[in-house]
């Protein structure tokens, strides 16, 4: 047996025996993914769908923005987050540095504006499709802002899944604003990163057989609900 065969082998013993330290890492992982996914939701959806209906001062500039921080540097957030947040920043007293809630404002502000953007994107298209009947039911904009929510759900949820396919990957943010500091704010990408320099590739590697299992999941419901979708709208197209 290969010294590498070896380590797989011991990697998957890890996971199936339910290893306290790994489902720890994974547990924090998925707190503060699905947390920032939550947040980023909450403000992102609302927004992309107002941007998506309606005209107003700024909304050209405010989705050409929005659209540019989709590539924010990871790094550069946890720098501007670690700075708000260290003691000589604004928000220094809330002594959040180094902990979950750090870690998860960084990523909430990472995957904000893929949300924005994705809804906008998913919303506008509804919104050309049904605008004659909107305007014959004169709904307001919250009626109508919330009516293309709903029939937009199966859309969103692809999103929802993009953004937390992103989030769940983060290591450069979460690291600085984190410190990745053992039963406190070790994720699976940090714990990955530091594992390997300490040559303990048993945990590394089973931590990248879950993230990796957990990319794969993700994109197999991003591709069932596309399906079904298709499905829903009268059969496939050929791309």
């Amino acid at each position: 047996m290969t010294e590498n065969s070896s380590i797989f082998i011991k990697s998957l013993s890890l996971i199936v025996s339910f290893n306290n330290d790994l489902m720890e890492i994974i547990g924090l992982s998925l707190y503060v993914s699905l947390t920032a996914l939550f947040f980023a939701a909450l403000i992102g959806f609302p927004l992309g769908s107002l941007l998506a209906t309606k005209k107003f001062p700024g909304s050209k500039i405010l989705g050409i923005f929005i659209n540019a921080f989709m590539g924010l540097p990871p790094v550069v957030v946890g720098l501007v987050v670690y700075m708000i947040l260290s003691r000589a920043g604004p928000l220094g007293i809330l002594g959040l540095l180094y902990t979950p809630e750090a870690m998860i404002i960084a990523q909430c502000i990472l995957i904000f504006p893929i949300l924005t953007a994705l809804s906008r994107q998913t919303v506008e298209e509804m919104n050309n499709e049904y605008d004659e009947l909107f305007c014959s039911l004169r709904l307001s904009l919250g009626q109508r802002i919330k009516t293309l929510l709903w029939e937009s759900r199966i859309g969103l949820l692809t999103v929802l899944l993009a953004g937390f396919g992103r989030a769940i990957a983060e290591v450069g943010a979460v690291m600085i604003v984190g410190g990745n500091i053992e039963h406190s704010t070790r994720t699976m990408t940090t714990s990955i990163q530091m594992e390997i320099s300490k040559g303990n590739l048993e945990l590394a590697m089973a931590l990248g057989i879950i993230l990796l299992a957990l990319s794969l999941g993700v994109n197999f419901l991003m591709h069932m609900i596309k399906t079904h979708y298709q499905k829903t709208q009268g059969g496939y197209r050929d791309e």
